[in-house]
């Protein structure tokens, strides 16, 4: 069977140009937030099984995994604590050096 692209009506190769493109885009989107994201975020916590989903299916395997492939992340384990009479300004600093009685100065 010999196909040349030349014989396909010009609204076929639009399509598939198309489809091509839509294709390469969520394959990078995909693939950087793959990336990007810890793998406790992933389901199944492999993310070279996910890499080979998304590579290997084609354009379902990114539409699967930007589905049901991440999970939410997770809040913070301990909100920060807000003393009366101090600013949100003290209770950040508190938050990331400790509390100044807690403090290990030299």
């Amino acid at each position: 069977m010999n196909m040349d692209p030349g014989s396909l009506p010009a609204g076929v190769l639009v399509i598939v140009g198309v489809l091509a493109l839509v294709q390469l885009a969520l394959d990078v989107v995909a693939l950087v937030d793959l990336a990007r994201r810890p793998r406790e975020s992933v389901v199944f916590g492999n993310k070279w099984a996910w890499v080979a989903i998304i590579v290997l299916a084609n354009l379902v395997g990114a539409i699967l995994y930007l589905a049901a492939g991440r999970q939410p992340a997770s809040p913070p384990r301990d909100p920060p604590h807000h003393h009366e009479g101090t600013t949100r300004a003290q209770t950040i600093a508190d938050e990331l050096y400790g509390l100044p009685g807690d403090r290990n100065t030299p």
